[in-house]
């Protein structure tokens, strides 16, 4: 896995800040924090629902991931809707529809900014480039990996690799 940072710099992940949420089975739920998985590798894909490399790509990614992962409990996965442009059709309810839709039973996020008409919270805080992008957390809330391209057999590898201890 390549380190989207510079010169290998560790950065920690700041609070993802978004406040509504469905749980993985589509239940309204409170807003999630990084915390709430402490000792976790969490992976945070950020998408939007009317973008079509998040559904050529992203999700089919995603989905691929999920599946092979999903048996470690030291694996949290969460997708996020990061609005940025496009408010009247990235909707929470578009949010809701994608989770259905790709059959993904992890927790969703709509993050539309503080005030749901502004720049998502997590692409400000993660200085994300837009969607699809993936942003991977070590188990110490460690920065490991952000960008739009993910080679999701590398990664399954990788996460199957790792030492949870």
């Amino acid at each position: 896995m390549s380190n989207q940072t510079e010169e290998n710099k560790i950065f920690k992940a700041p609070e993802l800040n978004v406040n509504q949420w469905i749980d993985a089975n589509g239940n309204i739920t409170t807003p999630i924090k990084l915390s709430d998985y402490k000792g976790n590798f969490k992976i945070i894909y950020c998408f939007q629902s009317w973008c079509p490399g998040c559904h050529s790509r992203g999700l089919p990614s995603l989905k691929k991931m999920v599946e092979a992962l999903q048996d470690n409990p030291k694996i949290t996965f969460l997708a996020v809707q990061t609005v940025f442009e496009g408010f009247e059709e990235n909707t929470y309810e578009k949010m809701v529809e994608t989770q259905k839709q790709y059959e993904l039973e992890i927790p969703f996020g709509h993050d539309a900014g503080d005030d749901g008409k502004s720049t998502s919270n997590i692409m400000k805080n993660y200085q994300t480039g837009g969607t699809p992008w993936f942003i991977l957390i070590d188990k110490h809330d460690n920065i490991v990996f952000a960008d739009f391209h993910l080679n999701a057999d590398a990664a399954i590898d990788f996460l199957k690799g790792l030492n949870y201890e």
